[in-house]
């Protein structure tokens, strides 16, 4: 039996991929399996993936014909795993020797549904570790009461998916899938739905994944359309947890949450190209018009006065047609 599948996507990351398969081999088990999902890369990606399927031990190579995007590509890996406890891993990441295992055996020593940890952020020579936002370690709590207080930074708002270890009985029920086709922010959806059903979690702080920032190829550094994905991303946190039977304490967090990430985008909007920066202003206000408007108004007067500033006058930009197709 397969105790633990760790889905991999790949795209691009011809200069990258190799310090992450380098990291797998030193995280091989007779009992592990590595998907690696090639997201229809065109550097030369795939042929270190079709030389890793035959020399690293448990490695599965699934190929996309098309790019998908992440979270298609970690749904093709979910959907071909047959561990009993499964993670992720991005293909310009690493992870130190025998973590996996030490994660395995925390998860396993606990009897929860989900693990969440922290991890080690690598931007060139510099190395910062960041903790996941909760107090509470090495306790099994249930997830939902991890999501507030809508004022602070919390575990849904540490939406890495790689950052944990999860039961398979999660997948069983729907909770372990990303939503389609979503270019950037898929793990906010994603981490709301898991603290929302989940029956049982805990934070640990085994330190081991290494997360790669300021990759060129990275969605995050790129100011193109698919940035603007964020708001479809976020109006399914609202939509799906305005259908929770507790959305009058969990909506104000969820609400905040999305004013805050469309402030920070509207605060970089100069890294956009301008067809895009337009659309995002657009496609901004829309979304802060479609708010539930109680908890929109609640959200800005608790924060500070030039954030809130700045997304009351967005809020009340003329609506264009070109805003409610984009939508």
């Amino acid at each position: 039996m397969v105790k633990l599948s760790v889905i991999v996507p790949f795209y691009n990351v011809r200069a990258y991929a190799p310090d992450t398969l380098r990291s797998l081999r030193a995280n091989a088990r007779d009992d592990f399996e590595f998907l690696l999902v090639d997201d229809c890369s065109s550097d030369g990606t795939i042929e270190l993936l079709e030389r890793a399927e035959r020399e690293l031990p448990g490695a599965v190579l699934l190929r996309h014909e098309r790019n998908g995007g992440l979270a298609t590509a970690r749904n093709t890996g979910l959907d071909a795993a047959a561990g009993e406890y499964l993670t992720y891993l991005d293909g310009d990441d690493w992870l130190a020797p025998g973590y996996f295992a030490q994660l395995l055996s925390r998860i396993e020593e606990l009897g929860c549904d989900f693990i969440r940890t922290d991890h080690v952020q690598v931007t060139g020579q510099e190395r910062t570790v960041h903790r996941v936002p909760h107090g509470r370690r090495g306790e099994v709590m249930s997830p939902r009461d991890a999501i507030l207080p809508a004022t602070r930074s919390t575990s849904v708002d540490y939406a890495y998916a790689w950052a944990g270890m999860y039961h398979r009985r999660l997948a069983e029920r729907g909770l372990l899938h990303f939503t389609d086709g979503l270019r950037t922010a898929e793990d906010r959806p994603w981490i709301w739905r898991l603290h929302r059903e989940a029956e049982s979690f805990a934070v640990t702080g085994q330190l081991g994944v290494f997360y790669r920032r300021g990759v060129a190829s990275s969605l995050t550094q790129i100011g193109d359309v698919r940035q603007l994905d964020f708001i479809r991303a976020f109006d399914q946190v609202i939509e799906e947890t305005a259908k929770d039977p507790n959305a009058a304490e969990l909506l104000p967090k969820a609400v905040r949450t999305y004013c805050a990430i469309i402030s920070h985008h509207m605060s970089s909007i100069e890294r956009f190209e301008p067809a895009v920066a337009r659309k995002l202003r657009a496609m901004s206000a829309a979304a802060l018009r479609r708010m539930p408007q109680d908890h929109l108004k609640d959200a800005l007067n608790s924060m500070d006065s030039r954030r809130a500033a700045r997304l009351r006058r967005l809020r009340h930009r003329p609506a264009t047609s070109s805003a409610g197709a984009a939508a």
